[in-house]
């Protein structure tokens, strides 16, 4: 039995996303893979970081980049074996880093041998594993579209039904009101748990509660129901780290997923605030400019609702989102300021901060040409949108401003070729710049965007008001700076973040009276009563 030690480690962590494909490929497949990482724990290390949030590294078909399982309990070939990834947990302990598993528990592969054997007959054991409806072919249950297009509904001839599937038709969805999934699922994430992992990502786990019948995919009546079981029979009998991916939380259902008595979850992933730049009601490939006050008034609310009563994640990037350096700061002139400022915003709130690989560098957007990106939302939606009528340009700046391949380009660690990432061709092409920003060009730069990073980690540690002071937003109808305070027991720190390339007359100067400057992007202080473009500054202050 593992270690049990309740402590809420996690409060004061700051996690690091590797995705495993683009991260470092150590047999020149091209392909990032469990060894290519254990290279870089070093790295790692050196950043200060608490644990690995590891994208999916099962057995996979990689319809879907790996989030297609066919066996929860194998190592896809193309990352290593069973054995790599049980040194990797071993190799990862010695440089005090935890892994974080992520699990796809709303469907597998329909390469998983459950739905091998579901397919076969109605009355086959594992038919019931998954969410079947009777029909006739080509007239579907109802009109539910998949997220990556096309019907949710795809027909099965040998057992005249449809199955449902809300991602790629080879995602069938499984069917959690099968007490014999909720079991096989159990006893699967113990036998992770007993190999020493840190803990669980669980993906779109909002969406294991569906009622097709009603169109009902997310937040289903019986959610909390099934998340209070699987913590009671899994989680809550190791020292873990539990989040779970909910595009439809809300501040409310947040206390509920992350409710302190740990009867859910850890925390949650909510995507309030990643939803603001695109037109109201459309999708996200549908661009509009950032609402700059929408978003302060949506990290205020969950900064100051979910105090003592939940928890959040505080999160910018993932495999499914664009750099936002590119996104929300400047990755031109002012690449580092922006990228430093972005980091400080977030790192400055209360919640477990998450760093997507290659943040910590300024890693920026791709612009390919449509045959050189490999995710399926790209390439399905290019097809969907030529077919309405869109002009081809309009399609190509929405993909290069929200594509999820944006995230996933080769990891740039140095200016040889293929950026270091690998000795053979890469899976998916590496951005050009990498020659200009890499790790290996940082990581000794006491200026770097890197090295920042690494402090504001160490100040989260340092400092126990990062993670249990309250928020209190400063400036709310400000245009142009996001400014904040946060109050502990004996301490306060004020952060101030100039967030365009303007130069504004600072405000708060008051404030910060004999207060102790903890970090500022800019080297020269000579003139504190400005702000620069993209200036951020956090300020400790005594009570």
């Amino acid at each position: 039995m593992m270690e049990i030690n309740k402590d809420q480690w996690w409060k004061k962590a700051v996690i690091y996303q590797v995705y495993p494909r683009s991260f470092q490929d150590s047999n020149g497949d091209g392909i990032g893979d469990i060894n290519g990482i254990i290279e870089r724990l070093g790295y790692l290390e050196d950043l200060g970081i608490d644990a690995i949030w590891l994208s999916p590294v099962y057995q996979s078909p990689q319809d879907d980049n790996g989030y297609d399982i066919s066996d929860y309990q194998d190592i896809d070939p193309m990352f290593g074996t069973l054995d790599d990834m049980e040194r990797l947990i071993k190799e990862a302990k010695n440089h005090h880093i935890r892994i974080i598993m992520d699990l796809v528990l709303n469907h597998t592969s329909d390469e998983h041998r459950w739905f091998l054997e579901a397919k076969k007959s109605k009355t086959n054991p594992y038919h019931d594993y998954y969410v079947w409806r009777d029909g006739v072919e080509g007239t579907p249950p109802n009109d539910m579209t998949a997220c990556f297009g096309g019907s949710a509904w795809e027909w099965v001839p040998e057992v005249q039904q449809y199955y449902f599937h809300q991602f790629s038709v080879k995602q069938p969805d499984l069917n959690w009101d099968n007490p014999k999934v909720r079991r096989e699922i159990y006893d699967m994430i113990y036998w992770w748990m007993e190999k020493g992992v840190g803990g669980f990502r669980l993906d779109v786990i909002d969406q294991i509660a569906k009622e097709p019948d009603k169109k009902i995919t997310n937040n289903g009546p019986r959610l909390h129901e099934y998340l209070r079981e699987m913590s009671r029979e899994t989680f809550q009998k190791g020292d873990l780290i539990t989040v779970g991916e909910a595009w439809g939380a809300t501040t409310e259902n947040a206390k509920q997923f992350s409710n302190p008595d740990g009867s859910e979850l850890s925390m949650v992933f909510q995507f309030e605030h990643i939803g603001l730049d695109q037109q109201e009601g459309k999708e996200k490939w549908d661009l509009a400019p950032l609402p700059f006050l929408k978003l302060k008034e949506i990290w205020n609310r969950w900064q100051t609702e979910l105090n003592r009563f939940g928890w959040n994640s505080l999160f910018w990037n993932n495999h499914d989102l664009p750099r936002i350096v590119s996104r929300w700061g400047n990755d031109k002139e002012y690449r580092a300021e922006s990228a430093k400022m972005l980091a400080t915003l977030l790192h400055g709130m209360q919640g477990t901060p998450y760093i997507y690989q290659g943040e910590e560098l300024g890693m920026t957007n791709v612009q390919y040409a449509i045959e050189d990106y490999r995710d399926i939302e790209i390439r399905n939606m290019y097809q969907e949108r030529l077919a309405k009528g869109y002009e081809e340009a309009d399609i190509m700046r929405s993909i290069h401003a929200k594509g999820r391949d944006n995230a996933r380009t080769p990891m740039q660690w140095d200016d040889t070729e293929n950026a270091g990432f690998t000795q053979g061709i890469p899976w998916i092409k590496v951005n050009p710049n990498y020659r200009e920003i890499n790790a290996e060009s940082q990581v000794n730069d006491p200026c770097s965007i890197y090295n920042y990073y690494k402090k504001l980690v160490g100040l989260r540690k340092e400092y126990d008001v990062f993670a249990e002071g309250s928020f209190q937003m400063l400036l709310q109808d400000d245009e142009d700076i996001f400014a904040y305070l946060r109050q502990g027991e004996t301490e306060n720190l004020l952060v101030i973040c100039n967030f365009y390339d303007k130069t504004l007359k600072c405000p708060l100067q008051e404030s910060w009276g004999e207060g102790t400057l903890l970090i500022c992007n800019y080297e020269d202080r000579s003139d504190m009563s400005v702000l620069r473009p993209y200036e951020a500054r956090i300020y400790l202050l005594q009570r």
